[in-house]
């Protein structure tokens, strides 16, 4: 009997076991969701290509990108969609919250999604690119950079079967679209009002993955959010011309002042620390060499005017070439990449009327006339406490000192201080007379 009871235990066991462990094994379906909330750059696509490699390895059903930006780097996107159209794994780009928009560099991400979707209120286009400092690029390298970015727009619009037509012409138009007119073109697949709208409305769709028709299976799936690493945090924080150029600018600011004030040490640590900042930004950033030199010509000119007779020249020449150099610093073909004119007008002028405020007090005391030690007593009045012929005493500045006249100066007789030899003050009598102590 014990026996049978064993036997019927053990292949309890066997049955239940594979079973179990089915149950055990099964993740419960999800969804990861990464957010995109300004610029595009390195660190956001340092951020898409990792999120890509944890959906593909935690199972995730899909990933979602909810997106809203102005545009950013054209070699950072063009990075982003290779790795869209590559992924083993469904991306969903959700253009969102409303108000949003998926403008310059937004419309090609959006593009190149699975699923094209859109919140109410939101706007796609704008892909037109532009000089650094705004202006369309005019010549034959503007019509070259314009004809590159319509064949890679029309390129992604076919490769997902969405309307190629649209996509050449907000590169060369710069059309832009509200979500209901993107919709109805066929630039867009789903208009949710909210992330489990869309997942519904998703759900069931064939897309093609890596050249294999897969059916998404969203229904009931949890939504799992990633956020960015510290690091890319950082990089994106500081992945910008205009906070690139602030802490360029800061970094020069407390180095000067570190320099020309040697000792006061926090103005040196913390000028060092934006400088360092700038550089790592600067290495993410499209950079113009040119620019950079005209920046590096300007301060050396300005800290040569602390310090060398110029009578403003070198002043005025390191000003002017500080602000060309800030205006030319980034080589970027979308406006939304360059240093805002304001901000290089205002630092530029902040540094200028800074340094010029230095040197003039730096100039001011050399010419001053001295007020401490011996050269500080010459032309002072005092008077004489004894006789001098040729030597006496006379109270000068509040103190006593010994003296020597020229010619015989009565005690107490006013005088005037007109020299020294070591430690003994010449004196000469004033005219005005003399008042006996």
């Amino acid at each position: 009997m014990k026996t049978i009871k064993f036997l019927l235990l053990i292949a309890l066991f066997a049955f239940a076991g594979p079973a179990w462990g089915q149950s055990q094994a099964a993740p419960e379906p999800h969804v990861d969701l990464i957010v995109i909330d300004g610029t595009i750059n390195p660190a956001v696509d340092d951020f898409i290509r990792e999120s890509i490699g944890r959906a593909k390895t935690n199972g995730a059903r899909a990933l979602m990108i909810q997106l809203d930006t102005p545009g950013g780097l054209v070699d950072s996107t063009r990075t982003i969609v290779k790795e869209m159209l590559a992924a083993p794994v469904p991306i969903i780009v959700y253009v969102a919250p409303s108000g949003a928009r998926a403008g310059s560099a937004g419309v090609f991400i959006t593009l190149a999604a699975h699923v094209a979707a859109m919140a109410q209120a939101t706007n796609i286009g704008a892909a037109h690119p532009v000089a650094g400092t705004g202006e369309e690029v005019k010549g034959a390298m503007g019509e070259k950079i314009v004809n590159d970015m319509a064949a890679f727009s029309e390129a992604i619009a076919q490769r997902r079967g969405r309307n190629a037509e649209w996509a050449i012409e907000a590169v060369r138009k710069s059309v832009s679209i509200t979500a209901t007119e993107a919709l109805k073109k066929n630039v867009i697949d789903i208009i949710a009002k909210d992330v489990n709208d869309l997942l519904a409305q998703a759900h069931g769709r064939e897309v093609d993955l890596n050249g294999q028709k897969h059916e998404l299976s969203l229904m009931n799936a949890r939504i799992v959010q990633h956020e960015m690493s510290l690091k890319q945090k950082v990089l994106n924080s500081i992945a910008h011309p205009n906070i690139a150029y602030l802490l360029m600018m800061a970094g020069i600011l407390g180095l000067y002042m570190e320099f020309s004030h040697p000792g006061t040490i926090f103005p040196g640590v913390t000028g060092a620390i934006c400088l360092l900042l700038s550089f790592a930004s600067l290495q993410l950033l499209p950079l113009n060499y040119t620019g950079l030199a005209l920046m590096f010509l300007g301060v050396a000119l300005l800290i040569a005017e602390a310090f060398l007779p110029s009578f403003g020249v070198l002043g005025i020449g390191g000003i002017i070439s500080l602000a060309f150099g800030s205006l030319l610093l980034f080589d970027t073909p979308t406006s939304d990449f360059a240093v805002d004119r304001s901000i290089v007008f205002t630092a530029v002028a902040t540094l200028g009327i800074f340094v010029f405020a230095i040197s003039y007090l730096v100039v001011r005391s050399q010419t001053a006339a001295p007020t401490l030690g011996m050269e500080g007593l010459i032309g002072k009045i005092g008077e004489a406490r004894s006789k001098l012929s040729p030597d006496g005493k006379v109270f000068v500045h509040g103190e006593y000192w010994n003296a020597q006249g020229d010619g015989e100066i009565e005690s107490g007789d006013r005088v005037k201080v007109v020299g020294y030899d070591g430690m003994r003050l010449k004196v000469i009598r004033l005219s005005e007379g003399h008042t006996k102590s």
